[in-house]
């Protein structure tokens, strides 16, 4: 028995990235709604997935205000729409998937779990590295006690020097006036996920983190306000936008890339739809004249209620984007995470240390390293059988990050004060 499902909000996540598992998995998921402001992702949506006009939106509230038209909704819009969204499709009857964060106003999340409470919903938020054949894994490990009690972690995200530019400085994350702060929308799922990983629940956080470069004053000098205007730093800048989108063999598309993030510049990647991008739109902006006040590298500090410290960093400046190492240490032991080059070391005291290549694992790691369509399927079957997965990232669990990061802004705006949770 399938699920049907109404998508709002079509663009990297709802489109690209969930939409596909109707095509994929057609016994399971069918989609039989979608909105989005985007006139042309809607058609398209719409012609791929047999979705009639008469179901077609131009906004989630629109597609909310009619009767219930599936069993479950995806919200895939901006930060600040997904709370007023969720609670009309708690109305409606529809159980949830939620992009993160859920909202960067603390009382909007307590206002979506006693409302989940009231409906009898299910809500689950795309914490998707849970769902990784890595983090699965190194949570398999940790529950053998095989390291002992976690005492320490030590962790990091490489944001990466050109997902920063892209998301967090031209894109649609650049500003925390208009979405959230980047500890809450990029690190949340840092959060979450050691937590987590170690069965801890937060007690204080510090945290220290600022615009170190992005920002006018460190443009250097003959800098365009847009990259193809003449700009005499060109040549040498790494974040220029034609290197990332056309040049880059990692992320351009003269180079055959048609995915993430040049499918952000243009409904149909090609050179000349990405040239005419870059001369127009927001991602040929010069990253030093943006309009961006999110931080491009920040520290935060967790102690928890057993005495236990988590130190995690958040860093723009890596050379490998969208990845993560941590090394957890325990009583026994440690683990230490590799995610670029998706490896395990357990290290156990006074033994050799063991290798474990995650690469023969799974054959799926597209998508998040492989988490989100192992996210779907849960949240899928979830529905169909009304169990809930012991890992599966419930709004209860997701909100216990959220408080952290919620935390750590407040430390980070008050220059590094601790702040009990």
């Amino acid at each position: 028995m399938k699920t049907t499902v109404a998508i709002v909000g079509l663009g990297s996540r709802g489109r690209i990235t969930y939409a596909p598992f109707a095509l994929l998995h057609p016994d399971k998921m069918e989609i039989t709604a979608a909105a989005d402001i985007d006139p042309g992702a809607l058609r398209e949506t719409a012609g791929t997935y047999h979705i009639p006009k008469e179901r077609c939106f131009a906004s989630a509230e629109e597609l909310l205000a009619h009767p219930k038209m599936a069993d479950a909704v995806f919200i895939c819009t901006q930060d600040r729409d997904h709370v007023s969204q969720a609670l009309t499709a708690l109305e409606r009857g529809y159980h949830i998937l939620m992009e993160k964060p859920i909202s960067p106003d603390p009382s909007e999340c307590r206002q979506l779990l006693e409302a989940s409470k009231k409906y009898d919903r299910k809500i689950v938020v795309c914490h998707v590295l849970r769902y990784t054949p890595f983090f699965s894994k190194m949570k398999e490990l940790i529950a053998s006690g095989i390291i002992g009690d976690v005492v320490t972690i030590q962790a990091i995200e490489n944001v990466g020097y050109w997902h920063q530019a892209h998301s967090f400085v031209r894109g649609n994350w650049r500003n925390s006036e208009t979405t959230s702060p980047m500890c809450l929308q990029k690190t949340c799922h840092d959060f979450d996920l050691y937590l987590w990983l170690a069965d801890k629940t937060p007690l204080r956080v510090t945290s220290m983190g600022s615009t170190y470069l992005f920002k006018e004053s460190c443009a250097p000098e003959g800098a365009a306000h847009r990259c193809l205007d003449g700009c005499a730093a060109k040549d040498s800048c790494p974040f220029d936008a034609e290197k990332i989108y056309v040049t880059n063999e990692k992320t351009g598309i003269a180079c055959g890339h048609t995915e993430w993030p040049v499918d952000i510049l243009a409904l149909h990647p090609t050179t000349d739809t990405i040239y005419e991008a870059i001369k127009t739109g927001p991602y040929g902006r010069c990253v030093y004249h943006c309009d961006n006040n999110v931080v491009d590298h920040q520290v935060t500090n967790i102690e928890n209620t057993d005495g236990s410290t988590i130190n995690f960093t958040m860093s723009g400046f890596t050379s490998d984007g969208a990845s993560r190492y941590c090394k957890i240490m325990g009583t026994k032991g440690d683990l230490t995470g590799d995610m670029y080059k998706n490896t395990i070391e357990i290290g156990l005291f006074g033994k050799p240390r063991q290798i474990i290549d995650i690469s023969r694992l799974a054959e799926d790691f597209s998508g998040h390293a492989g988490g989100d369509n192992r996210m779907l399927e849960e949240f899928l079957d979830m529905l169909q059988t009304g169990k809930e997965p012991e890992g599966i990232t419930s709004l209860e669990q997701s909100i216990n990050s959220h408080l952290v990061a919620f935390a750590a802004e407040e430390s980070r705006l008050s220059k590094g004060k601790v702040i009990e949770i």
